[in-house]
């Protein structure tokens, strides 16, 4: 990661931070697949635990995961499908990285009813457990302009992010997204807008929230080659 973008994320994880100590799980969600959301949601997780936070970074997207390939974790053997199914308890599914304080949760098998899973009462025990040993816990869910499970997310947790990719998406569009997210969480922390061109370090912000810019990151990141060092079950 280049310093412009390490500056955005670093800044998006301070506007966080100073929204309250009580917002320490959180959900990231996006328009649509391909707007950035799963990378900022790994490199804000990296930040937070840069900064001295015990982080859990917890890949809930059942539907169309891109974070093991993209990242080539090869050591993560159970995820969060097996958790919710019952077929494994919280400590099998977390794993530690090469990133101090930085550990994850992957997705897993991807099951015939996300929803459902995302939805019971596994799900909450999770973050219960997830809070009791976790500073932040940030959560990479599917992009609620395609399915519900981020809005089912967002119930359980204590704000949301959302992403939108610049010229993707209409302003009434987006609009019902958010109310959409809204209706689950009136917390929202904030939107990012990605993919978009500007210059160096600039940002903007809004009357309700915080925009910040950036152009897009690469696939395989250096959060990723650190992780894929090591991926080892605690």
């Amino acid at each position: 990661m280049d310093r412009q973008k390490g500056e955005i994320i670093r800044t998006l994880r301070a506007n966080i931070e100073f929204t309250g100590v009580e917002n320490r799980v959180i959900a990231i969600t996006s328009a649509h697949p391909n707007d950035g959301k799963s990378t900022t949601s790994f490199y804000l997780a990296g930040s937070f635990a840069d900064a001295g936070k015990k982080t859990l970074y917890i890949d809930a997207d059942l539907r169309k995961s891109v974070f093991v390939g993209e990242y080539r974790i090869k050591r993560a053997e159970y995820g969060l499908s097996h958790l919710l199914s019952g077929q494994r308890e919280f400590d099998e599914v977390v794993y530690d990285t090469n990133i101090h304080n930085l550990s994850i949760i992957v997705a897993g098998t991807f099951p015939t009813n996300p929803s459902e899973l995302v939805g019971n009462a596994r799900f909450a025990d999770m973050i219960a457990k997830a809070r009791q040993e976790f500073d932040y816990v940030i959560i990479d869910t599917p992009p609620i302009g395609s399915v519900i499970d981020a809005a089912v997310i967002a119930k359980q947790c204590d704000g949301s992010i959302f992403l939108i990719a610049s010229d993707t998406v209409s302003r009434s569009e987006a609009k019902g997204m958010v109310q959409q997210l809204r209706a689950a969480n009136e917390n929202i922390l904030g939107a990012v807008l990605t993919k978009a061109n500007v210059g160096r370090g600039k940002y903007y912000y809004s009357k309700y929230s915080h925009y910040y810019t950036y152009s897009g990151y690469g696939a395989y990141s250096a959060y990723g080659a650190k992780q894929n060092e090591k991926v080892g079950q605690r």
